[in-house]
């Protein structure tokens, strides 16, 4: 089915270029114009027992932020960096190339002198000279001629962006074709995550379809997308010898609808999206007896955003909703195979809501503890872009939000925010691995009380300065397992300061 839908884009371009490009009428030949733009950041940050969760369903920090851990209760501090520059060479309005570079300090500092490794986020070795230049999206785009309705084509190492706040953004190689027809757009997606042996059936394919349309002052919107995992976890380092087959394999499919605009006073922005698929044992591969070759995946989530624009102020609320999995029909990364969290048995259900792998829905967040902050965070308690199925930073949670923002003067914007976060996993909790006095995983719901600070100063046109506080207190969903003990105990609150110091060109 693939390759014929692949194939059938292939013929359709063919017939489009091969009889309709020479009808076009002569126009002035239209100039070469080359643009660069970016930016360079510093940002500094402070915070106090936020770690990136492991575990790709649920599971808690990291082993140093967990009580005994030498960062556990700890305050800490760090500086990083990142810059971009992108080039684009634009060719009158059919055509235009980009070529995009990123650059990041993980830290000021970057372990290791003198250099003798290269690679991601290693910009700010002492010494400097790191060749650590990455080539985030390398792609062009054209108009398809002769068309009947206006069709655009970008080919290449690109962004892969669908509602990313809630859904996917990821850069990849891969095509998408652009569409209107009045009143509606409409994009098809291919994307080629992972090719593995070009004779073996261990690719994975990324198929989509996004529409939408402009009805008065909303859009209104939807989309289906479908990941072919032929080999899973989707690792480069994965792929076998000619006539050896992955361990796994999985079809995951994601439909969503959204809508956004204004509504008489209000701005609205909504949506709702549901994954549903499996990971299944591929080929002659063994399970233990009594377990499962598939796991079913099905969870679902939803958000609804208000804001009320009020002479210099805003006013808004977010409420979401995210499912989270049943720690006694699954494990944390849900695989055949694999042993239940809590109790007896093999992984068999995943009820949590999932994002797809790679994605890096949980930059997008809508705080600054528990998800990723405003202010280009690199502390948080959600997953980060992994190869597996995961949670992102919303799956295994709920919360509802209140703020208002204040435009003081032209050059400063004041935000406060305040918000109450829930767990929705059963039979367990989604961050904390508090257990019973029977050392059964202990199920509680609250994750805590979050409030956040931002500050937005603007120096000049182009040179901003974010300032922003984050700071939870903790619920019981939060506590954490003493090692191998049958007790637990309480974080100290968690809380952070980051600010950014961006000049943007």
């Amino acid at each position: 089915m693939k390759k014929f839908l692949v194939l059938s884009l292939v013929a359709l371009m063919v017939l489009a270029f091969g009889t309709m490009a020479f009808a076009q009428a002569k126009k002035e030949e239209p100039k070469l114009e080359f643009k660069a733009s970016g930016f360079i950041d510093m940002v500094t940050l402070y915070w106090r027992n936020q770690s990136a969760q492991a575990g790709p369903i649920f599971g808690p920090p990291g082993a140093t932020f967990l009580p005994g851990g030498h960062q556990f209760d700890k305050e800490n501090s760090a500086w990083s960096t990142r810059g971009h520059l992108k080039f684009d060479a634009v060719y009158g309005k059919a055509m235009s190339g980009t070529i995009f570079f990123e650059m990041d300090s993980t830290r000021w500092g970057d372990a290791g002198y003198p250099v003798t490794t290269t690679g991601h986020g290693t910009v700010g070795r002492w010494g400097g000279d790191e060749s650590a230049i990455e080539i985030k999206n390398l792609f062009f785009t054209f108009a398809i001629p002769g068309m009947p309705v206006p069709m655009q084509a970008t080919a290449g190492l690109q962004p892969l962006a669908v509602r990313p706040h809630v859904f996917l953004y990821t850069d990849g190689t891969g095509v998408k074709l652009d569409t209107r027809i009045d009143p509606a757009t409409i994009s098809l997606f291919y994307f080629k995550a992972l090719e593995g042996k070009d004779a073996s059936a261990d690719d994975v394919d990324v198929y989509g379809l996004q529409a939408s349309a402009k009805i008065s002052t909303l859009t209104l919107g939807g989309y289906g997308f479908y990941y072919n995992m032929n080999t899973y976890p989707v690792d480069s380092s994965a792929v076998l010898a000619y006539g050896v087959s992955p361990g796994y394999e999985s079809d995951m499919f994601w439909l969503g609808v959204f809508a956004g605009g204004k509504l008489g006073p209000v701005v609205l922005d909504f949506d709702f999206v549901y994954n549903t698929g499996e990971i299944e044992r591929r080929g002659a591969f063994a399970v233990p007896a009594g377990a499962k070759r598939d796991v079913d995946f099905r969870g679902w989530m939803t958000r609804a955003k208000v804001d009320y624009p009020w002479e210099k102020f805003n006013f808004g609320a977010i409420g979401m909703y995210a499912t989270g999995a049943d720690m006694k029909k699954t494990s944390a990364t849900g695989l055949p195979g694999s042993d239940v969290a809590n109790g007896a048995g093999f992984s068999r259900k995943v009820g949590s809501y999932v994002v797809p792998p790679f994605s890096e829905q949980f930059a997008f967040g809508d705080g600054m503890v528990i998800q990723t902050g405003w202010v280009r965070a690199m502390t948080r308690m959600t997953v980060a872009s992994a190869t597996s199925l995961n949670r992102g930073a919303v799956g295994g949670t709920a919360f509802a939000q209140a703020y208002a923002s204040f435009k003081a003067t032209p050059w400063y914007k004041v935000t406060l925010k305040g918000m109450y976060i829930w767990d929705t996993t059963k039979n367990g909790n989604t961050i904390g691995n508090a257990v019973k006095a029977s050392g059964v995983p202990r199920d509680d719901s609250d994750i805590g009380w979050e409030i956040d600070l931002i500050n937005e100063i603007n120096i000049y046109k182009n040179l901003k300065w974010d300032i922003a506080l984050g700071y939870l207190w903790a619920g019981d969903a939060l506590d954490y397992r003493v090692g191998a003990t049958n007790t637990n105990k309480s974080p100290k609150n968690p809380y952070n300061i980051h600010t950014r110091l961006i000049y943007s060109f």
